[in-house]
């Protein structure tokens, strides 16, 4: 299974930013829907936002103003960039991609290791 490789969190101040990266370890015929998951302490996982092959973005109510997901197809990257923080925030975030490896294989889904991310003072 393909892994996805995260990077970009950390620990910010309350009203703070952070920006997230995440993908691909090797390289991929294509990749489809991605985005961004977390899952606090003693809490299940979300979704956190979701982004289209061809870019239309999907977000939890609960980050709707604050997060912006975008990703560079060239790349094979999708960002989380999350402003105005909240310790309500903190949690690891995990990405995922549904992706295809090559053209002959059929399209499966990875998910990341995870990053952390705190928000408090």
């Amino acid at each position: 299974q393909v892994q996805l490789v995260e990077s970009g969190g950390g620990l910010v101040q309350p009203g703070g930013s952070l920006r997230l990266s995440c993908a691909p370890s090797g390289s991929i015929f294509r990749v489809y829907a991605m985005g961004w998951h977390r899952q606090a302490a003693g809490k299940e996982r979300e979704l956190v936002a979701t982004i289209t092959s061809s870019g239309s973005p999907n977000y939890a109510d609960s980050v709707k103003g604050r997060f912006t997901i975008s990703r560079d197809n060239a790349k094979n990257t999708v960002y989380l960039q999350m402003n105005s923080l909240e310790p309500e925030d903190t949690a690891v975030y995990y990405c995922n991609a549904a992706l295809q490896r090559t053209f002959r294989t059929s399209p499966e889904t990875s998910w990341g290791q995870g990053t952390q991310v705190t928000v408090s003072s």
